[in-house]
């Protein structure tokens, strides 16, 4: 992953003691470029509008993921409007305690601080901010949480979303709010048609097959063992949905997987999926949500961009009260990456409709951050939480897993149902809980964190 990308703009006024500040500056500086930051900026301090004004045409051939205003000493907040008027990235301010000696105040940051974030709000432009010495390490991971709201943010306003067919009736969880996506996140979505789909599946060169399923050898080893011609289908159904999504430079599909997969193409759309989600032999992952899921598509993309790495949409199909346990799965659409190591993947059969192909592996055991889009109460927020999936025999067959939930089963389970929320949750492995709340903050969303108590 690129190195996360600061405008660093410190903020001194020459009347203050300058000497200190410079001082503050250069520690900062180094303390950011060590916990790997990219700083771009200027390399003196900004000491008036004009400055202000030229730090910020220097940067504009230069996106950045956060404007990080370090106010060294006081100043009004002119600058700072300056600075942040045309900015699209986040912006945090960040002021220096300094000892109460009872001799001559030499900074006076917070004061600066405080006129910024009254000017910003005035405004109703967003903004975190830090009271700390400058290489603080909390305050590191604070800007750390911001500056990948703020990349998450850059990003999702290219995206492109595809989605294959409506919902299936009576999951009104996986009802689509274009207006919503774009308003909130500038994501544009491509309505396409199953139709299209199947066509180009059975259009498919059958020798075009021959390299997906010689690849797919090396991962699952009884694919001979499976009805070759539904096998076969996925295959083909995974190599029309690459072409469309290259076609339509998409970021993710939401894909209506069935009935209309088992009755027309005779097979499960839950491998083709997998393939996608794992970037099988694609540039880059394409997250998949089954049941035309937009939002849970979102969400994967999201926890993607996050942890540079594949993520998974599931459901929520079991409790484990006594054992403090919640069970997680799907038909087996999980990318393979998430496979547990130590048990030899398989290519299975639908669990229902009984064809392949289909994912099954238990999940890997690992940290991991789960996250929903849910719009249960009629406005976007977002669902968060943190657990740590298990090495264990999977509850199902397909791709499933074990989880422990910070906090109790019992806590989560009290909030999906008193919440009324969505049947699929996303995740991904790591820890990247603050910085969904960074981002939750950023774009002016509620959060609910499944991972507290809930008090109802």
């Amino acid at each position: 992953m690129q190195a996360y990308q600061i405008a660093f703009l410190p903020i001194i006024r020459t009347t203050f003691d300058v000497t200190l500040a410079e001082q503050m500056i250069a520690i900062a500086r180094k303390a950011l470029l060590a916990a790997g930051f990219s700083l771009s900026g200027p390399e003196q301090a900004l000491v008036n509008v004009t400055d202000a004004e030229k730090a910020i045409q220097d940067l504009a051939a230069h996106p950045v993921d956060l404007l990080l205003i370090f106010q060294a000493t006081f100043a009004d907040s002119t600058m700072v409007v300056t600075l942040t008027a045309n900015a699209t990235a986040p912006v945090f301010l960040w002021a220096i305690p300094e000892p109460w000696t009872g001799d001559r105040l030499r900074l006076n940051s917070l004061c600066g601080i405080n006129l910024a974030g009254h000017a910003l709000t005035l405004r109703h432009r967003y903004y975190e901010y830090a009271y700390a010495t400058p290489d603080d390490v909390e305050t590191i991971r604070k800007i750390r949480a911001s500056v990948a709201a703020g990349r998450l943010y850059r990003q999702l306003k290219s995206t492109r979303l595809g989605v294959v067919g409506e919902h299936p009736a009576g999951l009104d969880t996986c009802d689509l709010n274009a207006p919503t996506l774009e308003r909130y996140f500038g994501i544009k979505v491509d309505q396409l048609q199953l139709s299209d789909v199947f066509n180009r599946a059975r259009s498919t060169p059958s020798e075009d097959l021959e390299p997906l399923r010689t690849r797919l050898d090396t991962y699952l080893q009884n694919l001979d063992s499976l009805d070759q011609k539904p096998l076969n289908g996925t295959l083909s159904v995974y190599a029309a949905l690459k072409d469309i999504t290259e076609e339509e430079k998409l970021d993710g599909l939401a894909v209506r997987c069935w009935p209309e997969f088992f009755t027309e193409m005779g097979c499960a759309a839950c491998g083709a999926m997998s393939m996608l989600s794992d970037g099988f032999d694609l540039s880059r992952p394409i997250p998949c949500s089954c049941e035309a899921d937009a939002n849970g598509t979102v969400t994967q993309l999201m926890l993607q961009i996050l942890a540079d790495a594949p993520a998974f949409g599931t459901d929520i199909v079991g409790v484990d009260l006594a054992k403090d346990l919640v069970a997680l799965w799907h038909c087996g659409l999980a990318p393979l990456s998430m496979a547990d190591p130590n048990v030899q993947a398989q290519g299975g059969v639908h669990s229902n409709r009984g064809v392949p192909l289909v994912m099954d592996f238990p999940l890997k055991p690992g940290e991991i951050t789960f996250a929903r889009l849910s719009q249960a109460t009629g406005d976007l927020r977002l669902v968060v939480g943190k657990g740590e999936m298990l090495a264990a025999p999977k509850p199902f067959s397909g791709t499933s897993g074990t989880l422990k939930v910070k906090g109790s089963a019992k806590r989560f389970l009290t909030a999906l149902m008193q919440e009324g929320l969505e049947h699929h949750i996303s995740f991904v492995y790591g820890d990247y809980l603050d910085s969904l709340v960074a981002f939750a903050k950023l774009v002016q969303i509620s959060i609910l964190n499944l991972s507290e108590e809930v008090n109802r």
